[in-house]
């Protein structure tokens, strides 16, 4: 048996550790920059941007462990002939009595450390289970802070310069339930994007969310961006209008994308590591 194929049937059943299926030991890692840091660090389920595949397939494992109706997907890709986790994806599906749950996660190459700078949960409610949206908005404001903006059915987090932006209207709980149910107010876009012509972050997000989530598909328009990270959060109404059916986050670290697809055309360029290198010496004759 060929042994990619090998290694794929194992990781699937989970008999092989996410690192030595990697085979990522030819280029020496370098953490690529970040959009956040200190207590901004967001997280979705504990996966931050700081998580590599490892770690956040050991927060999955431990999320589904019992469950026999989950679906996992491990991708893998190539990265100068070694093989390494690009993304992670794994699905509960939703029942009439049965909250649906979708966590998705990409990550860059072993050369920018294997870092994640896409995560995504979408969780669906069973019909009897929906939760109210002004609780829903408390536990989110309550996790994450103040948001940026709210409306359309979001709560958006723009980060640029270590913080999370403000557009002059600090939004309470009260506020930003009012808010979310009616259209972005097109005023605090203005501000948001400034006097630049740069790419807007709330565009940006919702096209990651859609595209195919690999560093290539989504480099021009990170490139573009006006923001150095984004987290949204979206609250589609449920069977009533007061009610969440379905929970979309969704976290993109912009900066880091940027910085790993640099580290990884470097690394490229510049071939395998020193001490990835045979050291053997000639024997004796």
């Amino acid at each position: 048996m060929p042994r990619h194929v090998l290694v794929s049937m194992l990781l699937a059943i989970g008999q092989v550790p996410l690192a030595a299926a990697s085979l990522a030991d030819d280029f020496k890692p370098k953490a690529p920059e970040t959009a956040f840091s200190g207590k901004l660090r967001p997280d979705i389920l504990g996966i931050s941007t700081e998580s590599n595949a490892e770690s956040a397939r050991a927060i999955f494992d431990s999320l589904f462990k019992g469950r026999t109706d989950t679906k996992t997907d491990i991708q893998q890709q190539k990265f100068g002939g070694a093989s390494y986790v690009a993304a992670l994806n794994f699905t509960l599906p939703a029942g009439s009595k049965q909250n649906g749950e979708m966590l998705s996660t990409s990550f860059s190459s072993p050369a920018s450390a294997n870092r994640a700078y896409f995560v995504a949960r979408n969780l669906t409610f069973a019909p009897d289970q929906q939760p109210s949206k002004a609780d829903m908005i408390k536990e989110i404001m309550g996790k994450y802070g103040v948001p940026t903006i709210v409306g359309d059915q979001h709560l958006y987090y723009i980060y640029r310069k270590g913080s999370i932006m403000s557009v002059g209207g600090k939004y309470k709980e009260a506020t930003a339930i009012e808010a979310i149910g009616k259209p972005l107010d097109p005023r605090a876009a203005v501000k948001l994007n400034g006097d630049t012509v740069r790419g807007s972050c709330v565009a940006v997000v919702k096209r990651a969310q859609t595209k195919a989530k690999e560093p290539g598909a989504m480099l021009t328009e990170a490139k573009g961006a006006n923001c150095d990270g984004v987290l949204s959060v979206q609250l589609v109404p449920g069977t009533q209008a007061d009610r969440v059916g379905i929970a979309q986050f969704t976290l993109l670290d912009v900066k880091q994308l940027v910085s790993a697809a640099a580290i990884d055309s470097a690394a490229l360029a510049a071939g395998p590591s020193e001490s990835a290198m045979p050291k053997g010496s000639a024997p004796k004759l």
